[in-house]
C-alpha cells in the first residue's frame, strides 16, 4: 500500500502526531460507543475517562472517527463532543467507511472499521468493550459481524471484555478458530461473556501479564503469520452482573427484535437499549467500568509493544 495514496485522508491530532514522532505507545479507541453505544453525558464521560486512564498509564490515546471526510486518528475535547451529542452520524462499517469518505460525510466507527483507521495510521492495539460476533441464528440469518474478519486480516490486538453477551459466543470462537485468531484471556482460562465474567467456553490460552500479550503479539507478527490477537480481559468482580438476570435480558430482547424484524447494523444498538432498560441501567453501569478496565489493560500492554 502507498501512504502517498491515502494519506491526504488522514488527520492526527497534536497529541497524537507527538506521540509517533517519539515512537511513543500508542492505544486506539473506537468512537460508535460514543455516538450509538451510550446515551449522553454518560458517553464523552466514558470517552474522556478511558483516555485518561491510557495517559495514566503510560501511553497516548487515539479515538477514531470521520469527521467532514477526514479520517479522524485522534480527536480534539471538541471533536469528542460532537461525536457525542450529532445526531448526524452514520454508525460506519467498512462497506460504509469510503462512501462517508468521500461525501464528507461524518461516521463512527465500529470494530472493524476503527481496525482500518488504525492499519492506516500504523497503530499496534485497540481498546473497546465487546467485539461482534456471530449472532444468534446465524445459521437462518448468516448475520455476522465484520469485526472478525477485520480483526483476521490485519496485525493488530484488541482488548475486549470477550464478544457482546448478546451474540452466539461458542460460534464466535468457532469462526475465530477457522480464521486463525489466537484468543487469550487475561489471568482466566475462560471467555468473559462481556457483562459476567466467565462464559463456558475456554479461550485458546491464558495470558498472565501484560509484558507476556505483547511478547505474543510480536512474535506472530515477526513470524509473518497475519492477522490479529483478540486479548479477552474479563469485567472486574465487583461490575459483573447477575448471569441468570442478564441472559433473561437478553431473551427478551431477541424475541422483541425478531417480532420487529430488526436485522442488521441495528441490532446490537436494539438489544442494548432493550437490557439497559430491562437491567433498570445497571447494564450501562457494568459497560463502562469494562471499558474502563480494557483502556488499562491495553495501555499496559502497548507499553511493550512499542519497545
Amino acid at each position: 500500500m502507498n501512504f502517498d495514496n491515502y494519506k491526504k485522508y488522514l488527520e492526527f491530532n497534536d497529541e497524537v502526531k507527538k506521540a509517533m514522532e517519539e515512537n511513543k505507545p500508542i492505544v486506539a479507541l473506537e468512537s460508535t460507543i460514543i455516538s450509538h453505544g451510550m446515551p449522553y453525558p454518560q458517553n464523552i464521560e466514558t470517552a474522556k475517562a478511558c483516555e485518561e486512564i491510557i495517559r495514566q498509564n503510560g501511553a497516548v490515546p487515539a479515538t477514531t472517527a470521520i469527521i467532514n471526510g477526514k479520517i479522524k486518528i485522534g480527536l480534539t475535547e471538541e471533536e469528542l463532543e460532537f461525536m457525542a451529542t450529532s445526531k448526524d452520524i452514520i454508525k460506519t462499517s467498512r462497506r460504509d467507511f469510503a462512501y462517508i469518505v468521500s461525501k464528507k460525510l461524518n461516521g463512527a466507527t465500529t470494530v472493524a472499521s476503527t481496525i482500518i483507521a488504525a492499519r492506516l495510521a500504523g497503530l499496534k492495539i485497540f481498546v473497546t468493550g465487546g467485539l461482534g460476533g456471530v449472532h444468534r441464528n446465524a445459521e437462518v440469518t448468516f448475520d455476522i459481524s465484520r469485526d472478525l474478519e477485520e480483526l483476521a486480516s490485519n496485525e493488530i490486538m484488541i482488548v475486549c471484555a470477550g464478544c457482546k453477551s448478546i451474540l452466539d459466543i461458542g460460534l464466535t470462537l468457532e469462526y475465530l478458530e477457522t480464521k486463525g485468531v489466537p484468543v487469550f484471556g487475561y489471568q482466566t482460562e475462560y471467555m468473559p461473556a462481556f457483562f459476567t465474567r466467565k462464559s463456558d467456553f475456554k479461550v485458546d490460552y491464558k495470558i498472565n501479564d501484560p509484558k507476556e500479550a505483547a511478547e505474543a503479539a510480536l512474535t506472530q507478527w515477526n513470524l509473518g503469520l497475519k492477522g490479529g490477537i483478540l486479548l479477552t480481559n474479563p469485567i472486574p468482580e465487583k461490575d459483573s452482573m447477575d448471569k441468570e438476570k442478564i441472559d433473561k435480558a437478553i431473551e427478551l430482547a431477541l424475541k422483541e427484535a425478531d417480532e420487529k424484524n430488526i436485522h442488521g447494523k441495528e441490532t446490537t444498538p436494539f438489544l442494548l437499549t432493550k437490557v439497559l432498560e430491562a437491567t433498570e441501567g445497571k447494564s450501562l453501569e457494568a459497560n463502562i467500568a469494562l471499558v474502563k478496565n480494557n483502556a488499562k489493560l491495553g495501555a499496559e500492554v502497548a507499553k511493550y509493544l512499542y519497545e
